[in-house]
This record gives structure tokens, C-alpha cells and sequence, in this order.
């Protein structure tokens, strides 16, 4: 959680454009609660763990289990003959080819020369989002947003009949509102425990446990698929979006900490074994390409029936192309998150009149108590930028003795904030916003925090620090909880991933309500709680297609996206709502899912969403076949119109666009259960160069009704422009040494015994995805006149496709290079001592290796091998 300022909210006035193609903004906006990009220093991305793929396609693509099993065997043999010290973890073949591995950074190397390896890819962990408990309930106004509230009580469609696998932490299936047992007979029918409640797979945590221990029950003893099952079908006092609903429960979570997505492509294996209808994954893996396994295999899933559901991902802060696998999936629905409109807090009362504020509380400190009255003080006002920082003044010893102290956002950590007031008596904190929207901090740091401290938003902040200015206040805590509007409400979470996919696939597809949902968690820790995350709106859109399952039987897995991107309804820019900009497609795609409206809908636009790809070809001609399935004929107005473009990568900034749509006819009028076809021709936008634009195409019918809408985003200009080995503030690429768990640069000559950890490492940044990494070997020779010269090529390190980037701007992933180069699968070489110099070669996102342009390359310092 970013403790830092938040970015604010522009005014109108501050959007004046001196040009078509003014930036609306420097920066990505903020808005309610979010997590920046850190940036404190280089960070080691690099994985233990890997995916290795094999040459053939799995099973669910014709592949026989003989031919797969000898393949597996091979690589097996193969490892033991090249005396790889590896540990094989899982094995697949259903739908994914290949095994997960745990294996020294070291020996990463070796595993990619092994003759049958079609490719590698790191095996990514995933933390669910933390919880606020709370004792009432607000899932009913998302509900509201999407329309299911008309699905169940106009179309009386309940979801039953449907089964629904939730990929998560588990269910409480005794819980009342999803059964109240598990097992035939059951809501919970079905499901399985992979990892048991131990699990972790958080190597940077206390209770770090790898071993998976699984069994039979898939209980929930950490909330978040307690939460997910919730929103798809409670049934109580809690109403899901489909509350009839069947459900499976595949458990890939302990009780705290991480999975992998290992784990979660076994599980995949293991819901199309059991015939579920619709999966839920509200997990993922960011910055991959739809190649990445867990991405593959949820696509195979929909080949075969299932109509596959994921968050999109909660990697806003961390800019473009972050969206996650499986998300990316070429048929999976990949979920965007909006806020909910309304949110139901805990609260505490202010004098004179006992009006209710609302707070979330802050990770770290004491728990908040729920009587007993305090008069409230405050260190500054709602102008101040560095409210109760050290560095602009800390509060006096003393001078806040006994009181809750109201403390505004801004310039220092809310923990330094809150270990000044406590240093300075405080008996509490209560911490504002400073741009609109609610935070959820964390007050852990070097100084233990003692004392409550809660968070409210700033216009609440705003009220008790007018009401202090004029005299004394009085605050106590209670047992109550207040609902609010949220002056987020309708628009993309901050936390909401941008896409689009790294092969310019339009991602995310949809978005549901995900940002402050209520809903069921287990009964051993209050029956209900508050989470954002995509995770929360993924079950929305699953909820969404049991229902439509439920109307239309039939309808095919492949189908459902299509049906709900043309009736979803796009949102407007949350950096400033006022102008009416759309928000970017590459971040809430076709818009808030609307239920209602996709299950009553009498006409279909396909293909359902255009990826455009680079702009630099110009014009492009699309063809979108109308279909009528009504009883009579039915006229549209046909139009487009643009959403905000976006610049840069990590850091996003936005624009006005001037994508252009022409049509080959004004008003189409198709047939009683007929069809026509629509021919446009979509003009790109022309700046920001290295940009994403998007629009929609719009149907609007000309007696009124629905609308129907397709998304289209591109790239602006030649997508090979985006540069992959971006120099950062640590000047990777780096040639290194690791002595002590520590990379050490080396900027010359280097010599290395190749003895233990003394062999060459090299680190890089990615900017960008791409779509080949190399590194090559070269023999450095000294004539007799002491010239050096380039000699004999000792052919490739490295040779990876696909390569997913960096997370954040100091990012780094360290390759080891053990004296051993390959030329193909099966060809490989020891290379002598002696001096030679690494070249780190990158294929661009989509770029023609024939063509110099596309490729940039980085030459180490001479690697010196010099073996005892």
C-alpha cells in the first residue's frame, strides 16, 4: 500500500489543450485507493521456479497419452544424463504439455539446452487481498450496477442448475448463505484441497512452507474464496449475483500467504475433469503474454466447454501491458474492476449531533476499539501537504495527550505519521484523504503502533477538521456502521490492471464492480467482510454467465464474452469524471458488465471486440456481421466514438484521441431473424506516438432501446518503437558477481573461477514484453601485436520466447551463465577458458527478426574464465 500522497484529482480548469494532442495528464491519475510503483532501489525478480513445455500439444488437443508420457520421460532422462539437480514439483498433460520445476538460478541454463524443451517460463506466486471485517452488508448495491438485481427479480433467474468452480482459498461451505454442508446433495458439491492449510509459497515470509499437503475438504480458513463464492451465488441474508448456483471448490491457498501458478494449472486439470460449466479464477500472473501456461491452458478450458472467468489483474499502479495471465487468454474473459457505488464502514460518532463517519482500519496497528469517547485533536489543516511529518515539524511530546488526532494524507508514511502522534500521547489516529476515494493503509514500520488508527475519506476528513476549527469535538467509538456514497462509485479501481496484451490483444474484455464489495467470509471470522480487488469483480462476470446459462442452456462457452461485450456499457475517465472522456479500453475494455440487458439482448455484433494492432499500416477494413434474432425488423444509427489514448509504459499519461471511424452505411436495418453485414474502416489515432488508443463502434436504435456497442484499441504507430533494455537509474544491463546474496557490477574486465557462486551473472531491466531474448557467447582472441579481435561463436546462453517484463522501474531478472552454451536441442558445448564477451539480444514485441530495427542488443564487459 502506497503511504506516500496521492496523486490529485485534476479540476477542469487545469485541462486546457493548446493542442489536438495535448497530454491530458503527466502522469497516471489516482484516484481512491493506491499502490504505486516503488521505486527504493533494484529489485530481484528472477524465479526458482519454472514452467518447462514440451514440443507437443496436450491432450485435449489430440495428442495420445503414450506419445505425451514418452516425452515426459525424455526430458526425465535427459535431465539425469546432463546431471541436472532440479526438483520436479507437477506434471501435465491434460492441457499443458509439460512439468514445473524448482531449480538453481545457476542451473536454469541447463534446463533450457535439454533436448524436447519447447520453451520455459517462470512459475509466478499470488497473494489474495486482505480483508476489513465488518458486521453489515453492501453487496446489494453492486448488484445493482450490473443489473442482476432485474436477472433475479424481474427474469427470475437464479443461476440453478449451473455449476460454478471457484478457484481460491476454498469455501466455508458452512457457511448458511452458499449450503451449510459439502458433499452430494450439497450447493458445495464438489472440490479439492492442493495445498493444505500450511501452505505458503511466499519465500520472503515467516511461515514460508512449500510442501503441499493435500486432502479432500477444501474449507477456507483465509476468506478470499469464501468472499469470491459469495458474490457469484450467496444465498441469505448476503444474495449473490446467481444464488442458486452448484459449486466446486478448488482450494490452491493455505490459510495465509501465497500459491502458485503451478497449483493453479492442476486445479485447472482437475474442474475439466469434473465437469464444471464455469470457472472463477480471480488469481493471476502479471505482464505475461497469452503463451504463459495458466493463460494456454484457460483457453484449451473454453475449447472444451468451460466458460472461463479471471481478474484482469490489481496491477494499475505498475502501468500498461500488466495485465495478467490467464486473464490474457485468447478465449478467457479477463475482468476489470469498477468501484462500487456505495460502501458500508464500521463507524464512529463526532459531536455535537453524533454524525456517523465511516473508516477502514490501518494493517498494523491496534485493534480498534468499539466504545469509549475522546475529544479529538488535529496537526493541521485540510491545505497541509506533510500533515505530522518528521521533516516539516512532528507534534510535541505531549502536546496530543489523551486525544484522537485527525491527520491528513500526504508527503511521509502514514506509519511515520502515526509513530509522531503516538510519540506525542495521542490515544488514536485518524488518518484523511487527500484526493477523493477511501485508502486502506498500513501503519507497520520500524516503531511498534499501539494505539487505533482508522482511515476515512476526505470529505469526511474535511468535516471534523471545519468542526474543530470552530470549537471542541468530542469522537467516540461504537459498535455501528454507516453506508456512504462512494465518490469513486462507476469508476475503474485504481488498483484495476491496464492492458493490453503484449501481442496487442484487447484486454481487459469487461469489467464488474470490485473495488469495496461486501460479502460472505467464514463464520470463524465474522460471516462477512469488505475486499477490493479484480478478484471481486471476476466472480460478478461468472455470477453474470450462470445466469445467461440458466436462460440459454445451449449457449456456447466461446459465445458468452461476445454476448456480454455487446451489451456492456462503457465508463467514464476517473482522473477527471466532469469532461466525459470514456476511460481507456485497454483498462475497463467493453465496459460494466450489464446482466440484464446481455440476457435480453435480440441482436449480436461479431466479432465482438477489434484488436487493431499497430496503427503505422494505416486504415483498416473491418467487416461486423449484425444478427436480428427478433421476430421483427429492427433499425440502428451507426456512430463511433473515442475513449482516452495513453503514452508511455510504466507510467501512463493521457490523451484526447483522433481515431477516426467511417461506415458504409449511416442506418442499418437488419431482417426479422436476419443478418447484414456492417463494413467500417477504422483510421488510427496519430499521437501519442508509441501509444494505446480505443473506441467503440455504437448501435443505437432509432425508436429508442437497447444499444449495442464493440470495443476497438490499437497501437499508435510502429509497435517495435517501444524500447525493451530502457537504461534505469542502475544502468542495466549489468555484467555481475554475487558474493553474499549480493550483485555486485562489474564494469570491466572480469575473471571468474566458475567454482560455486563465482560464475558471470547478468542482469536486466525490461521495459517492455518481448518477443525473443537471447544471449549469445563470443571468443575474444589477442594477436601477437596485442590486438584484440573477435574470434569463434560459442553459439547461446539463452533462448526464450515470449519474455514478460519488468514490474517495476528498478526491476531486474539475473541470468547465470555456467560456462555451458547450447546451439539446438541436444547440441551443446563446454567452453574453455579464456576471455569472451555476452550479448544480450532482444526481439521487440512483435518484431521481424530479419529486420535489424526491431532488435536491440547489449555487449558485456570481457568475461574472463579462468577454472582452477
Amino acid at each position: 500500500m502506497d503511504q506516500r500522497a496521492s496523486k490529485p484529482r485534476w479540476p477542469l480548469a487545469a485541462f486546457i489543450l493548446s493542442a489536438a494532442f495535448a497530454p491530458l495528464a503527466l502522469q497516471a491519475q489516482s484516484y481512491g485507493d493506491d499502490s504505486d510503483v516503488e521505486d527504493t532501489g533494484p529489485i530481484d525478480e528472477t524465479s526458482r521456479l519454472w514452467f518447462v513445455e514440451f514440443n507437443s500439444a496436450p491432450a485435449t488437443e489430440g495428442t495420445s497419452a503414450r506419445s505425451l508420457n514418452a516425452e515426459h520421460e525424455t526430458f526425465r532422462a535427459a535431465a539425469a544424463t546432463e546431471r541436472l539437480n532440479y526438483v520436479e514439483r507437477y506434471s501435465y498433460s491434460t492441457l499443458w504439455n509439460g512439468v514445473s520445476v524448482e531449480i538453481n538460478p545457476d542451473d536454469v541454463a541447463k534446463l533450457r539446452r535439454l533436448a524436447g524443451v519447447k520453451a520455459i517460463y517462470p512459475v509466478m506466486t499470488f497473494t489474495p487481498p486482505k480483508a476489513s471485517t465488518q458486521p453489515g452488508i453492501e453487496l446489494v448495491t453492486a448488484i445493482k450496477q450490473t443489473g442482476a438485481d432485474i436477472a433475479q427479480n424481474t427474469l427470475g433467474l437464479t443461476g440453478e442448475g449451473v455449476k460454478v468452480a471457484i478457484m481460491d482459498t476454498g469455501i466455508d461451505y458452512d457457511h448458511p448463505a452458499l449450503g451449510g454442508c459439502f458433499g452430494p446433495g450439497c450447493r458445495v458439491f464438489t472440490g479439492w484441497d492442493f495445498v493444505g492449510d500450511a501452505f505458503n509459497a511466499d519465500d520472503t515470509s515467516p511461515t514460508y512452507n512449500p510442501v503441499a499437503v493435500p486432502d479432500a475438504f477444501p474449507d477456507d480458513c483465509n476468506g478470499h474464496g469464501t468472499h469470491v463464492a459469495g458474490i457469484v451465488g450467496a444465498n441469505g441474508t448476503i444474495r449473490g449475483v446467481a444464488p442458486k448456483v452448484s459449486f466446486g471448490a478448488y482450494r490452491v491457498f493455505g490459510c495465509d500467504g501465497s500459491t502458485t501458478s503451478e497449483i493453479m494449472l492442476e486445479a485447472m486439470e482437475r474442474a475439466l475433469a469434473d465437469g464444471m460449466d464455469i470457472l472463477n479464477m480471480s488469481i493471476g500472473a502479471p505482464y505475461q503474454w497469452p503463451q504463459y501456461p495458466t493463460a494456454a491452458a484457460a483457453s484449451r478450458l473454453v475449447n472444451k466447454g468451460m466458460i472461463v472467468v479471471t481478474s484482469i489483474g490489481n496491477s494499475g499502479a505498475n502501468g500498461l501491458y500488466s495485465a495478467s495471465a490467464p486473464g490474457v487468454g485468447k478465449n478467457v474473459i479477463g475482468t476489470a474492476s469498477f468501484d462500487n457505488t456505495d460502501v458500508l464502514l464500521p463507524a464512529f460518532t463526532i459531536s455535537p449531533d453524533n454524525k456517523q463517519i465511516g473508516w477502514t482500519g490501518a494493517t498494523g496497528a491496534a485493534t480498534t476499539p468499539t466504545s469509549g469517547s475522546f475529544p479529538m485533536s488535529r496537526t493541521g489543516t485540510v491545505a497541509s501537504t506533510a500533515d505530522a511529518c518528521t521533516a516539516t515539524g512532528a507534534p510535541a511530546p505531549g502536546s496530543l495527550t489523551g486525544t484522537v488526532v485527525l491527520i491528513r494524507r500526504g508527503t511521509c508514511g502514514f506509519a511515520e505519521k502515526a509513530a509522531n502522534a503516538q510519540a506525542a500521547g495521542a490515544a488514536g489516529v485518524v488518518l484523511y484523504n487527500n484526493a477523493p476515494g477511501f485508502i486502506n493503509p498500513t501503519v507497520v514500520g520500524a516503531v511498534p503502533i499501539v494505539i487505533p488508527v482508522v482511515a476515512i475519506t476526505a470529505a469526511e476528513g474535511a468535516i471534523i477538521d471545519s468542526r474543530l476549527a470552530a470549537g471542541a469535538v468530542t469522537m467516540t467509538w461504537t459498535t455501528g456502521q454507516v453506508s456512504i456514497p462512494n465518490p469513486t462509485g462507476n469508476l475503474i479501481s485504481s488498483f484495476s490492471s491496464y492492458g493490453m496484451s503484449p501481442d496487442l490483444s484487447l484486454k481487459p474484455d469487461i469489467g464488474a464492480p470490485g473495488g469495496s464489495i461486501n460479502s460472505t467470509y467464514p463464520l470463524e471470522k465474522g460471516g462477512n467482510a469488505n475486499i477490493s480487488g479484480t478478484s471481486m469483480a471476476s466472480p460478478h462476470v461468472a455470477g453474470a454467465a450462470a445466469l445467461l446459462k440458466q436462460y440459454k442452456p445451449n449457449v456456447a462457452a466461446g459465445k458468452v464474452r461476445d454476448i456480454f461485450q455487446n451489451s456492456a456499457d462503457p465508463k467514464v475517465w476517473g482522473g477527471n469524471p466532469a469532461l466525459g472522456f470514456l476511460d481507456n479500453v485497454h483498462r475497463q475494455g467493453a465496459g460494466m458488465v450489464d446482466i440484464d440487458d446481455s440476457i435480453l439482448a435480440t441482436t449480436s455484433i461479431t466479432p465482438a471486440k477489434l484488436s487493431l494492432g499497430e496503427g503505422e499500416a494505416g486504415p483498416t477494413l473491418h467487416e461486423l456481421a449484425v444478427k436480428n434474432t427478433a421476430r421483427f425488423p429492427v433499425t440502428y444509427n451507426v456512430s463511433y466514438v473515442n475513449a482516452l489514448s495513453t503514452g508511455g509504459t510504466i507510467t501512463p499519461s493521457f490523451f484526447a484521441s483522433d481515431a477516426s471511424v467511417t461506415f458504409d452505411q449511416s442506418t442499418v436495418t437488419i431482417p426479422a431473424r436476419g443478418e447484414i453485414c456492417l463494413k467500417a474502416t477504422i483510421t488510427p489515432a496519430t499521437q501519442p506516438v508509441n501509444g494505446q488508443y480505443g473506441g467503440y463502434i455504437v448501435l443505437t436504435p432509432v425508436d429508442g432501446g437497447r444499444v449495442y456497442r464493440v470495443p476497438f484499441a490499437g497501437f499508435v504507430g510502429d509497435y517495435q518503437g517501444i524500447q525493451v533494455l530502457t537504461p534505469t537509474a542502475n544502468g542495466f544491463p549489468w555484467l555481475a558477481k554475487l558474493a553474499g546474496g549480493t550483485y555486485t557490477r562489474q564494469t570491466a574486465a572480469a575473471t571468474y573461477t566458475m567454482q560455486g557462486d563465482d560464475t558471470p551473472f547478468f542482469l536486466a531491466h525490461f521495459d517492455h514484453q518481448s518477443s525473443r531474448f537471447q544471449m549469445t557467447v563470443t571468443e575474444i582472441k589477442t594477436d601477437k601485436d596485442g590486438v584484440k579481435k573477435r574470434g569463434r561463436n560459442w553459439h547461446k546462453i539463452v533462448d526464450e520466447k515470449y519474455f514478460g517484463r519488468s514490474a517495476t522501474p528498478t526491476g531486474f531478472f539475473a541470468f547465470a551463465w555456467d560456462g555451458t552454451t547450447f546451439a539446438g536441442q541436444g547440441q551443446t558445448f563446454t567452453v574453455p577458458d579464456g576471455e569472451y564477451v555476452v550479448t544480450i539480444s532482444v526481439l521487440r514485441a512483435l518484431g521481424d527478426a530479419s529486420n535489424p530495427a526491431h532488435t536491440e542488443t547489449w555487449e558485456s564487459p570481457s568475461v574472463i574464465l579462468d577454472r582452477p
